[in-house]
C-alpha cells in the first residue's frame, strides 16, 4: 500500500464552507423552536358564538348572541358589528379563558336576511364571526 503525503483531505476554504453551512442550519433550527415556544406562551383570542336568537320587543329589534372564549386568554368584546356595519351593544363584555356569556345587539332584521356577526376586542381585532339567517315569520 503506497501512502501519498502531498494530497490533502480538504482545503481550508471547503472546511470553512461547511462549517458556516452547518451554524447557519443549526441557528435556523434554534430560531424555529424559540419560535414555536413563543407562540405556545402568548396564548390566543379567540370567542365562538353558541347561539343567535332575533328578538322583536318593545318595538325594538336585537339580536341576542350566546358566546363561549374558546382561546387561552381573557377577551373583552368592545364592539360588534353587523354585516360590516357597528351596532350597539348593551355593554363591554369580558370572558376569561372557556367562560360564557351573551350580548345584545341593537339591530333592525328582517325575516329571512342572511347576517353576519363579527365580535371585535378592544384593540380592534376580530375575535369571533358568525353568519345567520333571521327567521321567517
Amino acid at each position: 500500500m503506497k501512502i501519498l503525503k502531498s494530497k490533502k483531505a480538504l482545503s481550508p476554504v471547503v472546511a470553512s464552507i461547511i462549517l458556516i453551512a452547518v451554524t447557519v442550519a443549526v441557528s435556523i433550527a434554534v430560531a424555529a423552536w424559540m419560535g414555536a415556544l413563543t407562540i405556545g406562551f402568548m396564548g390566543s383570542s379567540s370567542v365562538t358564538i353558541t347561539n343567535v336568537q332575533f328578538v322583536n320587543g318593545n318595538g325594538n329589534q336585537y339580536i341576542d348572541v350566546s358566546l363561549k372564549n374558546t382561546g387561552t386568554n381573557t377577551v373583552t368584546i368592545a364592539s360588534v358589528k353587523v354585516n360590516n356595519s357597528p351596532k350597539a351593544i348593551n355593554a363591554t363584555l369580558t370572558l376569561s379563558s372557556g367562560a360564557t356569556g351573551g350580548l345584545r345587539i341593537t339591530c333592525d332584521w328582517t325575516a329571512g336576511n342572511p347576517y353576519k356577526i363579527d365580535l371585535y376586542d378592544g384593540s380592534g381585532q376580530v375575535v369571533g364571526s358568525y353568519q345567520a339567517t333571521a327567521p321567517s315569520s
